[in-house]
């Protein structure tokens, strides 16, 4: 545990002031109406929007995550999420003006625009539930563990206070400032949560123990760890971290800020922007700083930290767990003597590469269930002198707040506008619509603490998010430009990932089919894909699809355009119904040739920062200059896109 200084405790409440100042500020606009409470009004500009989704996903368990993925895998681990950015910039390119233009309070609503009848209605009552409450809970309370671990390795505080003081402060800001005061404070949080990474970064990899970035990259136990790209020898880690994530998992997967064709909290942002151009540069903005730029202070940390809280050789974690497997084995037979129980606890550890980090915080400083290679990043932190320490803090509290505040009116957007207006009260007042907002705001706060307290790492989440939206993303794409999607390809494919994954993780099926050699681990996740794709593609041929005036009402208002729809333009024109503007132009081929670019450019920008870092010169100066042309091609696009949208 840490004492912090005067000028530590001096930047933390300066923080909470200036955010609960700003709250209080924008409260009696935001209480208007709904469209102020969750979209400010529509009119913000691209910057803003940008800045507040970066701030956002700057989450307290995004330097947790990032840690663990690095110490267990290296830094190519992170390709499990850096493949996301193809899904980003697919929204940014095609998407970002398609949701603009449908001008829907939610991106649930925009199933009332797409599909029509009591299917539409239900999957939108229903998604508003499944995705604003339970995955949205699922998502904070692995913030909020994030927080718990942080708050007990620098501060030792029990993790009930911390949560209570958390969620106190969050939810009141939340509920006060409504979606306006969650972008202006984002504002603020993004600057204070980039300097604090940026510091803690710096200082970490000059402390003794480390000696500089080229003694850092040169030792033992990090010179195996800093590679971008999986060992291409071994063929099950390639396919795992390279070839499934960039081949399969963006289009497929939905996740939180990552969902093919945009929604959750980044189409908010690209719904309350001022106009279509707004929400394309606000995507932009954000999709280079999320995965070019921000990931390396985290990484530098995570590498920091094998130095100062090393992983056991991989012989040790062999032989630990066949020890702890043989005391597991003896636990079925009899009941354990506390000296085999302490001994299994130290095999377990050891097993996992722990021990290190569990002789630095023993059980009464952190909780035991609570001790992974997430909390290295943490322990990292406790080594910060007097006022960068308070600014690390203050940013880490910012993490928290910008994160939680957006998934909390996110989420409450979702169960007043699509579960409480369609399926509880129809007449509902916009001041009860508000009120209602607030009060599903400090459920969801609740409950995702409750949560919190009962997960031990922030893996955990991240990969059953990944899994149990395996095999529906592809739905997500498509439905803005295939007629054929209906209401049924989307209930059945959200049902068939669900039941499958849960099917799938059974320890028995999991044992059977993965466990002992009969199928490799990896095709799990593409067996999930592959029967829930089969499932909602054979679905939508044997139901009916949507009526004629649906399909035309929505063609009409958001002119996707492309083959894809063909018949009911055809049927548009049989039935002398005009839907296609004659200046209407196609404009994704573009969108996909930018975005191709566009990956060019921000890989290379990712890529070339590594390198300059390493020290690896000539690889950085070749990238340098690829990201140069790519940046020079993707503004030529960008003209063409831009004209299509005017």
């Amino acid at each position: 545990m840490i004492t912090l200084s005067t000028l530590d405790l001096i930047l933390i409440f300066s923080f909470f002031t200036i955010t609960l100042v700003i709250g209080i500020v924008v409260s009696k606009k935001s209480g208007k109406n709904t469209s102020e409470f969750f979209l400010s009004g529509r009119n913000m500009p691209w910057w803003l929007l940008g800045l507040s989704m970066v701030a956002t996903t700057f989450s307290t368990d995004t330097p947790n995550l990032v840690t663990d993925i690095v110490r267990k895998g290296g830094v190519s681990g992170n390709w499990a999420w850096w493949a996301f950015l193809i899904t980003g910039l697919l929204t940014v390119f095609v998407y970002a003006k398609l949701w603009r233009k449908s001008n829907v309070n939610t991106d649930i609503e925009f199933y009332d625009l797409r599909y029509g009848g009591k299917p539409a209605h239900f999957l939108r009552g229903f998604r508003a539930i499944y995705l604003g409450v339970i995955f949205n809970v699922l998502a904070m309370s692995g913030v909020t563990l994030a927080a718990i671990k942080i708050s007990q390795v620098m501060l030792g505080l029990d993790p009930l206070y911390t949560v209570g003081i958390a969620a106190v402060i969050t939810v009141i800001f939340s509920a006060v400032g409504g979606f306006r005061g969650v972008v202006y404070t984002d504002f603020v949080l993004f600057f204070t949560a980039m300097a604090g990474a940026i510091g803690a970064a710096y200082y970490c990899i000059n402390l003794p123990e480390v000696n500089g970035i080229s003694n850092l990259i040169t030792h033992p136990q990090v010179i195996d760890k800093i590679s971008l790209l999986p060992d291409f020898d071994n063929t099950e880690l390639l396919i795992t971290l390279l070839i499934i994530p960039l081949a399969v998992q963006w289009w497929s997967s939905w996740y939180p800020g990552g969902e093919p064709g945009g929604g959750g909290y980044i189409a908010q942002r690209m719904l309350a922007a001022k106009d279509e151009n707004h929400a394309i540069g606000a995507t932009f903005f954000f999709n280079i700083m999320h995965y070019a730029l921000r990931p390396w202070p985290w990484i530098l940390v995570a590498l920091a930290s094998l130095v100062l809280y090393p992983k056991d050789d991989t012989n040790t974690m062999e032989a630990a767990k066949h020890n702890y497997v043989e005391l597991q084995k003896l636990e079925e037979t009899r009941t354990l003597t506390g000296e085999e129980k302490e001994r299994m606890d130290t095999y377990y550890f050891a097993s996992e590469g722990l021990t290190s980090i569990r002789e630095a915080f023993p059980e009464e400083k952190v909780q035991k269930d609570k001790i992974g290679h997430d909390l290295a990043y943490s322990a990292m932190l406790t080594r910060l002198p007097s006022g960068l320490l308070g600014l690390v803090l203050a940013s880490l509290i910012a993490a928290f707040m910008s994160t939680i505040s957006t998934h909390l009116n996110w989420g409450s957007s979702y169960i007043v506008n699509d579960f409480y207006v369609q399926q509880v009260n129809k007449n509902a007042s916009e001041k009860e619509l508000v009120l209602v907002g607030r009060i599903s705001t400090a459920l969801l706060m609740i409950i995702s603490t409750v949560l919190a307290l009962k997960l031990t790492n922030a893996k955990q989440i991240f990969d059953y998010i990944i899994m149990f939206g395996a095999g529906t993303g592809l739905i997500f794409i498509l439905r803005w430009f295939w007629w054929r999607i209906n209401a049924w390809s989307e209930i059945s494919g959200m049902f068939a990932s669900g039941i499958v994954s849960l099917i799938f993780n059974l320890e028995s099926v999991n044992l059977a089919l993965f466990g002992e050699g009969m199928l490799p681990a990896w095709s799990k996740y593409l067996l999930v894909v592959g029967i829930t794709s089969i499932i909602w593609i054979v679905v939508t041929y044997i139901t009916k699809p949507e009526d004629d005036k649906v399909l035309f009402d929505f063609y009409k208002k958001i002119q996707p355009g492309g083959p894809g729809w063909k018949t009911t333009i055809k049927a548009a024109e049989q039935q002398q119904v005009a839907i296609k503007n004659d200046f209407s132009q196609w404009s994704v081929p573009s969108g996909i040739l930018a975005m191709l670019v566009a990956c060019v450019l921000i890989y290379g920008v990712l890529f070339a920062t590594g390198y300059w870092i390493y020290g690896k010169y000539t690889l950085a100066i070749i990238l340098t200059i690829v990201v140069i042309i790519a940046a020079y091609i993707l503004s030529k696009l960008w003209k063409k896109i831009r004209a299509n949208i005017l």
